[in-house]
């Protein structure tokens, strides 16, 4: 039996489009390039070990208020997890916490978030997410290494206005990048609509 080319109702150029689409995800779309990428996370961190190198406040008498959370949780010390951390079987919800996601190659706390239940909060629609994979792609596209990861701090308040009260604070003291109160000051170069 000989050999048959099948016919396509194609045209050539419909094909090699169809051909490259399948791809098109693969892609990386960054506007930012090396250097630019390299001198906005150079910025980030210059700001972020100032907030690093400051002392922290002790409580001078037994009659002050407590110390504040926020300035005694070190998101660099907590114990590190993978990102994908909410794919994995939990046998409860979690606990209230605080999270941090960091790219610790750079030292770069990312983003600033709280939750109810820690081993739920990422199961559904979190645009940070986004954000990350646009960060990592970008990192891959400019053949530069990250490490991003997440970190808990489960002792946060349980109830919603003070543990959300901690994190704008958390926030504001780092001045996290993906956090949009922190736009104004770093720019949005991660938040497209993905990769």
């Amino acid at each position: 039996m000989g050999s048959r080319k099948q016919t396509s109702l194609l045209n050539e150029d419909a094909q090699q489009a169809i051909s490259q689409s399948r791809f098109q995800n693969l892609l990386p779309k960054t506007e930012l390039g090396r250097q630019e990428l390299m001198d906005w996370k150079q910025k980030v961190a210059t700001f972020q070990k100032t907030v690093k190198a400051a002392p922290i406040m002790e409580q001078a008498s037994l009659f002050d208020a407590a110390p504040d959370p926020a300035e005694a949780i070190d998101p660099f010390a907590l114990p590190q997890q993978n990102t994908e951390f909410w794919r994995w079987q939990f046998s409860d919800v979690g606990v209230a916490a605080l999270y941090f996601v960091v790219d610790y190659h750079s030292e770069l706390l990312l983003y600033v978030g709280e939750t109810v239940k820690s081993n739920q909060r990422w199961k559904g629609e979190h645009d940070c997410k986004r954000y990350l994979m646009n960060y990592r792609q970008t990192h891959y596209h400019h053949d530069l290494d990250s490490q991003l990861g997440i970190a808990f701090w489960r002792h946060a308040p349980a109830d919603r206005r003070p543990r959300q009260k901690v994190e704008s604070a958390l926030i504001y003291k780092w001045r996290s990048p993906f956090n949009k109160e922190n736009w104004k000051f770093w720019g949005t170069p991660f938040i497209g609509e993905g990769v």
